[in-house]
């Protein structure tokens, strides 16, 4: 089958967005991928790039009168998460022949194909992944919710549309990055869908949405090329909170993020090398690229990360001793 992708980034995310795309190229035969271009200057990189199995669409001809009426009042996160629901409706608009669609989040790593997700999905109109918290964050599923945004695929029928819309009109009302009432970004909106639509599918497969939230929940091991987690094959990871901070400079995860060393060996070095791949390609090819590095934090951050880290472990130990 032929996968259809979205996603969306900025200039300061091409680096991650396009080691996704070289992630699909290895793992994923026959795939389509729209990219909505944050900025001119992620268009006019990437339009220069001439990307196979790539659709490029421009911001400014993708936005509409709702969009805007809201674009002054979130930050550039903020922004982003509103457009989640709404970029799948844009591309089913000008593709009605496309039966599936899934939105991901750029930040993505195929390590294997998607294609044990689809097969659970079956002929279910959506499919979502949950955060499967490790049991020392569970915690953070009240202030975080259950499902995870990093790929939510949508089916274009009824049940399917009826999602879409529905999601869309409740980020135009309310999506900032902060926790209100139930609420947070794009992604707590999923935390009912099981009950509030038909045919929804919440995926099983432990090697699908690995991220540093959930490492200490699985035995990870390698076994020649393929990475399993438990018994599954790691189908994709999603590397939330890497930071890139220049050559060979970089920050895996939060450190309130409990990862033992065995696991950052195995996981993170494929990415690592995609990167510091794409990252000297661009210094041969655009030499005046300055985007795509995250800037350093201070001291008064760190020791934020640190403090919340050692919190992280004390409510852990303390959880075991009950």
């Amino acid at each position: 089958m032929t996968y259809n992708f979205c996603t969306l980034f900025d200039r300061n995310y091409i680096f991650r967005g396009l080691a996704m795309y070289e992630s699909m190229l290895k793992n994923c035969k026959d795939f389509e991928l729209w990219i909505l271009c944050m900025d001119d200057i992620v268009y006019q990189q990437l339009l220069g790039m001439n990307l196979k199995q790539v659709n490029l669409i421009k911001l400014s001809e993708f936005e509409d009168k709702e969009l805007l009426a809201v674009k002054s009042n979130r930050n550039v996160a903020e922004y982003c998460w509103t457009l989640s629901s709404s970029l799948p409706l844009h591309i089913y608009k000008n593709n009605p022949q496309l039966e599936l669609l899934a939105y991901i989040d750029a930040d993505l790593y195929f390590f294997s194909s998607p294609e044990p997700i689809y097969q659970e999905m079956g002929d279910r109109s959506i499919s979502i992944v949950r955060h499967n918290y490790s049991k020392e964050l569970a915690y953070l599923e009240k202030r975080s919710g259950i499902y995870n945004v990093s790929m939510v695929i949508i089916r274009n029928d009824e049940e399917g549309l009826k999602c879409l819309r529905w999601w869309r009109e409740r980020c135009l009302e309310w999506c900032f990055a902060y926790y209100e009432d139930g609420k947070l970004g794009d992604q707590m909106y999923l935390d009912d869908w099981p009950e509030r639509f038909s045919g929804i599918h919440v995926v099983k497969n432990k090697g699908v949405n690995l991220a540093p939230w959930n490492f200490n929940k699985y035995l990870i091991s390698k076994k020649g090329d393929k990475i399993f987690i438990d018994e599954d094959q790691l189908v994709y990871c999603h590397f939330h909170s890497f930071k890139m901070y220049g050559d060979n400079d970089f920050q895996f995860y939060y450190s309130s993020y409990l990862i033992s060393k065995h696991d950052r060996n195995i996981i993170y070095p494929p990415y690592v090398v995609e990167i510091n791949k794409l990252v000297n390609k661009f210094k041969d090819n655009f030499p005046n690229y300055i985007y795509g590095f995250d800037k350093k934090p201070n001291w008064r951050i760190v020791l934020k990360q640190k403090l919340k880290s050692f919190l992280s472990f004390w409510f852990f130990y303390r959880s075991l001793k009950k």
